[in-house]
């Protein structure tokens, strides 16, 4: 499943991202890792020695997407003749009210969640179907099944996330293709702090629930594992963020009343910076 295959992984170079491109790496598999911060996935790519490629770029660069598919797809002739997984992870949050938030949170959040991940994923599709192999894990969120209060970008890029995968499955099911979404709840990343505020700026501070989340390396070992066994969407959640999603779709009018009393007391002021 993973020896010897090659794995693009975006959003590589912390949280979860480097967390399986290190599972990956010690299950044999060659790696290209992208993102913006090329030191960070040098970093990466050091710990697994000869077999990645670090190819760093903006996500939203939708002009450039063509010509980085063409070249990771170089690469990877080079080594076993073509990319068999690509982990679209990468992604940035919110934390702010929908009535106080500019529009550019929401241009930026679905920009970068959702039109960034489908850029990538329909310039290697076609090829992946040629191949007639290969497997796309999609990290969504809770709050991609959940309309979470001040996450309401988030939750539009999350949610159009699990529904532009869903389709892909459905469609290249017959050509060998596999497709995997993953609806992380708390995991402890730098997530909360790189989380953009209403007027669009990173908000610099970490959330208690973040904090106390899931180890990243518990998390990709879980999703790992997901992916040996065939499975085609996994609630990597725990207590309270666990019943949500199970709530959505089992009692959706009782979650619904949850978070509105959720924020009726006061739960916007957990987030807070001034």
């Amino acid at each position: 499943m993973f020896e010897g295959k090659i794995w693009w992984i975006t959003g590589a170079s912390s949280g979860i991202g480097a967390a399986i491109a290190r599972a990956l790496s010690a299950s044999g598999a060659h790696l290209i890792l992208s993102g913006r911060n090329a030191a960070a996935l040098d970093a990466v790519a050091k710990a697994a020695g000869g077999r990645s490629l670090v190819l760093p770029f903006e996500a939203t660069d939708f002009e450039r997407i063509d010509e980085i598919v063409d070249h990771a797809w170089q690469w990877a002739q080079t080594r076993s003749g073509s990319i068999y997984g690509l982990v679209n992870n990468a992604g940035i949050s919110q934390r702010s009210l929908a009535v106080e938030s500019k529009f550019e949170v929401y241009r930026r959040l679905i920009d970068v969640d959702l039109l960034a991940p489908i850029a990538l994923t329909q310039a290697l599709l076609p090829r992946m179907a040629t191949a007639r192999a290969g497997q796309i894990v999609a990290i969504s969120s809770v709050a991609g099944i959940v309309g979470s209060p001040m996450r309401s970008a988030y939750s539009a890029a999350k949610h159009g996330l699990i529904g532009y995968h869903d389709a892909v499955r459905a469609e290249t099911a017959h050509l060998g293709i596999k497709v995997l979404v993953v609806a992380p709840g708390s995991v402890r990343t730098d997530v909360s702090k790189n989380a953009l505020g209403a007027n669009a700026q990173a908000r610099n501070v970490s959330d208690t629930a973040i904090d106390n989340g899931m180890d990243p390396a518990a998390a990709a070992q879980r999703i790992l594992s997901a992916v040996e066994t065939g499975e085609r969407e996994l609630i990597l959640a725990e207590g309270a963020e666990a019943e949500a999603a199970r709530l959505r779709r089992a009692d959706p009018n009782a979650l619904f009343d949850l978070m509105a009393n959720l924020v009726a007391s006061g739960y916007a002021k957990r987030f807070e910076t001034g």
